[in-house]
C-alpha cells in the first residue's frame, strides 16, 4: 500500500515537473511576451522575466523592443528633371505596441521593408537631381513620414530613415564635372578681374600722389634701381623718362637768334638757265621760304615774321636768296 502511494507521489511530481518546464518561459530584458490563448488575445505584453502559460492552450510570441536597421535595397527610378538614378537607403525603426506589431500584421519587418521600398520610389519620382545630392535632410523627413503614416497602426515607430548613396550614370557624372570646372573657371575670372579693378584704382591713387609731389617719383625710381641692383645681374636696366625727351624737343624748337646759324650747302656751280616758259628752275640747297629769281627780275622775300633766324641766315649766304 505504502509503495502505491510513494509511486503515485513520484509520479505526480514528475508530472509537474514536465507542466513546470512546459509552462514556464522567459522573457528577456528588451523583449516583450504577447500570449495568444486559444487564438485570442489574453491580457497585456508580459513584462521582461520569468513568466508562466498554460501548456497546449496557451501560445507566446516574444517580440523585440529593440531598434532595428534596415537597409533598403538599391530602388532604380527617374527624377523629375528626366535623370535616371539608383537611390539606396536605411530605415531604424522600432516596435512600441507589441500586441498590434503580432496581430495587426504578419510580418512587420517585411511589411517596414516592403513600404521603404515603394516610398523611396515615390520620393526618387517626386525629387529634382540637385536635391537628392545636396538637399538629403529634406528628403529624409518626407521619406519618415511617408513611411510612419502605415506604420502606426502596425504598432511600429520610424525612429529615421537615411539615404545612403545615389548613383548616376556615366554620362551625367561627366556632364556634371565639366559644369563644375565651367563653374570654377568663371568664378576665378571674376576674382581675377575684381584683382585687378582694385589693383587700377590703387594705381590710380598713387599716380595721382606722385602728380602732386613730383619728388615721390624720383623717390620710387630709386628705390627700383636699388631693388634691381641687390640682384647678381651683370646688366643694369635704367627706366629713361619721358619728359626728358619732351624738354630736348622743344629746347630744339626754341632756340634763340643768337645762337650760331647751321653752314649752308655750296650754291651750284653755274648760274641756272632759264626754263622755256622764262622762269628760273628751282635751285637744289635753296631754303623754304624764299623766292626764286630770274636774271631779269628782283628779288622776292617772303614774310619776315614767317622765316626763323636759321632761314635769315641761309638766305644771307645763298647768291639766290634774300638779301641780308
Amino acid at each position: 500500500m505504502l509503495q502505491d502511494v510513494l509511486t503515485a507521489v513520484i509520479t505526480a511530481g514528475c508530472a509537474g515537473l514536465v507542466y513546470l518546464a512546459a509552462a514556464a518561459r522567459v522573457v528577456k530584458q528588451y523583449e516583450r511576451g504577447v500570449v495568444l490563448r486559444l487564438g485570442r488575445f489574453a491580457g497585456g505584453p508580459r513584462p521582461p522575466g520569468f513568466t508562466m502559460i498554460v501548456p497546449f492552450v496557451d501560445r507566446l510570441y516574444k517580440v523585440n523592443m529593440q531598434i532595428v536597421t534596415l537597409p533598403i535595397p538599391a530602388q532604380e527610378g527617374i527624377t523629375r528633371d528626366n535623370v535616371t538614378v539608383r537611390v539606396d537607403a536605411v530605415v531604424y525603426f522600432k516596435v512600441v505596441d507589441p500586441a498590434n506589431a503580432v496581430i495587426q500584421v504578419e510580418d512587420y519587418r517585411f511589411a517596414v521593408s516592403q513600404m521603404a521600398q515603394t516610398s523611396l520610389r515615390s520620393i526618387i519620382g517626386k525629387s529634382d537631381l540637385d536635391d537628392l545630392l545636396s538637399n538629403r535632410e529634406k528628403l529624409n523627413q518626407g521619406l519618415e513620414l511617408m513611411i510612419d503614416s502605415p506604420a502606426i497602426g502596425w504598432g511600429v515607430q520610424i525612429d529615421r530613415v537615411e539615404i545612403k548613396d545615389v548613383s548616376l550614370p556615366d554620362t551625367m557624372k561627366r556632364s556634371m564635372a565639366r559644369q563644375a570646372e565651367a563653374d570654377r573657371e568663371r568664378r576665378a575670372r571674376i576674382i581675377n578681374a575684381d584683382a585687378e579693378l582694385q589693383a587700377s584704382k590703387k594705381l590710380a591713387e598713387a599716380a595721382q600722389q606722385m602728380a602732386d609731389t613730383p619728388a615721390a617719383l624720383q623717390l620710387r625710381l630709386l628705390q627700383t634701381v636699388t631693388a634691381v641692383a641687390t640682384e647678381k645681374n651683370s646688366t643694369l636696366v635704367l627706366p629713361f623718362p619721358v619728359e626728358l625727351l619732351r624738354f630736348l624737343e622743344r629746347a630744339a624748337q626754341q632756340q634763340t637768334p643768337g645762337q650760331a646759324p647751321a653752314p649752308a650747302p655750296p650754291p651750284p656751280s653755274g648760274p641756272p638757265k632759264p626754263l622755256g616758259n622764262g622762269t628760273a628752275p628751282d635751285v637744289p640747297g635753296t631754303p623754304l621760304g624764299t623766292a626764286s629769281v630770274t636774271p631779269d627780275a628782283a628779288p622776292v622775300t617772303s614774310d619776315a615774321a614767317s622765316v626763323t633766324p636759321v632761314r635769315a641766315a641761309a638766305d644771307a649766304v645763298s647768291p639766290y636768296g634774300a638779301e641780308p
